[in-house]
């Protein structure tokens, strides 16, 4: 049986990637060693480092008016170390928010700065983009801040927000090579790696290299943004197996002819599945449509009592990890880069046969 992992995170490998971390495992590169023991200060590895970030610029269009760092603690710890490398207790940063994990991160930010919302945050479950006037935002703000995609609601923006040009900060943890966009649009973009980029362990940070070296805040050399730039992330140890999984990961993404051409197919994925939801009155979506996300598509049954039964037979049918987060309730399929085709259409297939006997 085929097994497809619809998990939000830590998400779906390719397959060919799983393949070759097995191939490799106990002698990488032909060291006789597995990439977990080899030294980070050794050539072998930095080799593999320069060929990461290479590649990275190359998918990405990253210029070089931009510094790529690789740094642990996850996309929670940029929640923190952005406001005190770029603004302070004295400054102010905008927030818009859209779903769970931007309420984190201005929860976060309010801690460092003075951090204020574009429109005001509810306490229930999002289910669209706030409207705002960004004419009446400070455009003295140190920072304008946004989640892309929020992988609770299935709330994507497929558009930039408007700033009143203060500098554009986003977390693009579940979208990020998922789709084309334009880097020079934006002062900083960071990802965790365990959607569409690797393995959990790492966190990918685009930046600007004049916001580096600025901060007005004396921090912990660890969470200066210089001090990964300066030693393109290896001031320590790294985490040196995620950065190869994910070296692999960018080598699978350009072998699937870039990041265009895996929009084309993720597109094509997220349309089939919406498409059958909202033809079906046994499932519904509750998003907008117009932000509806490519990435991760929550769906419920319109009886509840059915959620128990459809999460044991798709668990059962090789369909895994479809449960909704607790505080949205329902299903969701992440269907991340590394989801074939063929995922969606086995699930689409049990949905259907699902409905048949149950409906």
């Amino acid at each position: 049986m085929t097994v497809y992992n619809f998990s939000a995170g830590p998400a779906a490998l390719p397959l060919a990637v799983k393949q070759q971390i097995e191939a490799e495992l106990y002698d990488w590169n032909g060291t006789g060693c597995s990439v977990m023991e080899v030294s980070h200060r050794s050539q072998e590895f930095k080799d593999m480092a320069d060929e990461n970030e290479s590649l990275a610029r190359e998918l990405l269009n990253i210029s070089d008016d931009y510094a790529v760092m690789l740094i642990p603690g996850g996309a929670r710890l940029q929640y923190s170390m952005l406001p005190i490398n770029v603004s302070s207790q004295q400054g102010s940063a905008v927030y818009a928010i859209n779903g769970h994990w931007g309420k984190q991160a201005i929860k976060e930010a309010a801690r460092f700065t003075q951090a204020s919302s574009t429109a005001p945050i509810i306490d229930g479950v999002y289910a669209g983009i706030p409207a705002y006037d960004a004419s009446q935002l400070n455009p003295d703000a140190n920072y304008f801040h946004y989640t892309s995609n929020e992988t609770l609601e299935g709330v994507q923006w497929h558009h930039l927000p408007s700033t009143n040009g203060i500098p554009l900060c986003c977390d693009m943890t579940s979208d990020l090579l998922t789709r084309v966009f334009n880097v020079n649009d934006y002062s900083m973009i960071y990802a965790s790696a365990q959607k569409n980029m690797g393995i959990a362990g790492i966190t990918f940070v685009i930046m600007k290299r004049d916001m580096i070296g600025q901060s007005k805040n004396l921090i912990p050399t660890m969470t200066d943004y210089k001090t990964y730039a300066d030693t393109r992330s290896f001031y320590n140890t790294p985490p040196t197996f995620p950065w190869y999984v994910m070296l692999l990961v960018l080598r699978w993404v350009k072998a699937q002819g870039g990041v265009a051409a895996i929009q084309q197919t993720n597109q094509l994925k997220s349309s089939k599945l919406y498409d059958f939801v909202d033809q079906s009155g046994f499932y519904m979506n509750k998003v907008d449509p117009s932000c509806r996300s490519e990435v991760n598509v929550p769906f419920w049954l319109h009886d509840d009592a059915l959620n128990a039964q459809f999460l044991a037979e798709s668990a059962a049918a090789g369909l895994k990890a479809l449960k909704g987060h607790m505080a949205v309730g329902g299903m969701r399929a992440s269907i991340y880069n590394a989801i074939p085709l063929a995922g969606i259409d086995a699930l689409v297939d049990f949905m259907q046969e699902f409905e048949r006997t149950h409906g």
